[in-house]
């Protein structure tokens, strides 16, 4: 399903328009919507689109000349015997084209893992041989550190060669219900809390049925399209996995000072940083500051919280009980995952709040604020004000105590701003009592 793409694609559009030549880097994590938005992008265009796999590089390299000769009608170039991709690229160059042609090579990074000069020769067919042709080159592909190391570092070959970049995200909560229609708002807060926005795992779940019916099939059987998948996507990515999952499970299970991720994992704060950078880097992982920090950047008081939805999901149901699935105790996790299912969906619907403040309030920022002994969900700051908020994802309704709490604690943000509203979100609406109190300075939210 192609969703949420259309800034992309109307970039990739913007690039094919130009007269000059043009060259794309795509890249993004697994199942997150690439090759779908490869495939809007050319469906009217003339097209040579090649998936590489890890194979015997020759084999690799047959199948990339079958596909341009197929695509040119030339059965000689079948014939001949390639010996690197360079040879290809010097016949492309030869040919004219009064309509732009656009040549995806899709999972770059294996072809670099199969012939390690291939960012060079690359660099070569820019410079010389594409350069002034009607040729739109796209890289793409979904190990994001290679991708990255390969095409966009200052030590790549093509450096500063590529005329646009997208980096792949995952979709934003507003378009779930493009791919679950008939689910209510609470619904997709909850899917959207267990599968993130990443489009293939948001295919995978029916739009009917019971989630924790959805989640056993697809997540809890060891025979689930997702029981393994962060496993997969980490160690692709990393050369420790051992030290990756560990942070992830700890940070999964609720520290978030790196200090106490560190004292669990027996070592120094100095010993981890690098994973946690790289985690962050992958964008799994992500460090919060109180959201009144001056210089966030310098700030200690940082706390690292797992990013990617399911990634927590996973980290927090799937790997501490993997020896009770694997011998079909669904059930006993199941229980584990219903029993506290409103507080595993919460820091989500916290987030989805900071999101709708953002959005429908001008402010210069939005965030979590906390110190010593209290927290606020949400604190947005404009120009000449604040908005602090609270939100309660739980199956009773939200009353007046909630407020005054919410007014209390407000008084001890370290600010010259005044407080211009208090908002409360609440999954289960508010008592008769506090929608009384509603006014221009006291909003409830029940749909996000």
């Amino acid at each position: 399903m192609f969703a949420n793409r259309h800034k992309e694609l109307q970039l990739l559009n913007d690039e094919y328009a130009s007269e000059k030549f043009s060259f794309s880097v795509l890249y993004g994590r697994r199942r997150v919507g690439k090759t779908t938005l490869l495939k809007e992008f050319i469906k009217d265009k003339p097209s040579i689109y090649f998936l590489v796999t890890l194979e015997n590089f020759n084999i690799v390299l047959k199948r990339l000349q079958n596909i341009v000769a197929d695509f040119f009608g030339d059965s000689f170039l079948k014939s001949l015997e390639i010996k690197d991709i360079k040879q290809l690229f010097e016949y492309l160059s030869q040919k004219e084209y009064e309509e732009k042609l656009i040549i995806i090579i899709d999972e770059f990074q294996y072809l670099t893992k199969l012939d390690n000069s291939i960012p060079s020769q690359f660099q070569y067919i820019v410079d010389e041989l594409l350069k002034n042709k009607n040729i739109h080159l796209t890289l793409c592909g979904s190990i994001i550190s290679m991708m990255y190391e390969q095409t966009l570092s200052y030590n790549s070959p093509l450096y500063g060669r590529r005329t646009s970049a997208i980096k792949l995200e995952a979709i934003e909560f507003n378009y779930l219900k493009e791919f679950f229609s008939s689910k209510s708002n609470e619904e997709l807060i909850e899917l959207y809390s267990i599968l993130y926005g990443v489009p293939k795992y948001l295919e995978v779940f029916t739009d009917s049925g019971d989630i924790f019916k959805n989640i056993e099939k697809n997540i809890l059987n060891p025979s689930g399209y997702l029981y393994n998948e962060p496993q997969f996507i980490l160690q692709n990515e990393v050369n420790e996995p051992i030290t990756y999952f560990s942070i992830l499970e700890i940070i999964a299970n609720g520290e978030h000072k790196i200090g106490n991720i560190a004292s669990k994992l027996g070592k120094n704060v100095q010993n981890i940083t690098s994973f946690i950078s790289k985690l962050i880097e992958l964008d799994i992982i992500y460090k919060d500051v109180p959201v009144t920090e001056s210089n966030p950047l310098k700030s200690k008081k940082g706390l690292y919280f797992i990013k990617d939805n399911f990634f927590r999901f996973w980290f927090t149901y799937v790997l501490p009980y993997k020896s009770q699935l694997e011998m079909g105790n669904t059930n006993f996790v199941l229980k584990k995952i219903k029993e506290n299912f409103n507080g595993f969906v919460s820091p989500v619907y916290e987030n989805l709040a900071i999101s709708y403040l953002l959005k429908n309030y001008e402010l210069l920022k939005c965030g979590r604020w906390w110190d010593k002994n209290e927290e606020i969900d949400a604190v947005g700051i404009s120009e000449d004000f604040l908005i602090v908020a609270e939100c309660k994802y739980s199956n009773k309704k939200v009353g007046i105590d909630i407020l005054q709490d919410l007014q209390e604690k407000a008084k001890k943000i370290v600010t010259n701003l005044p407080v211009k509203q208090y908002v409360l979100f609440s999954k289960s609406g508010f008592t008769n009592e506090l929608k009384g109190l509603q006014s221009e300075e006291i909003i409830l939210v029940e749909a996000i």
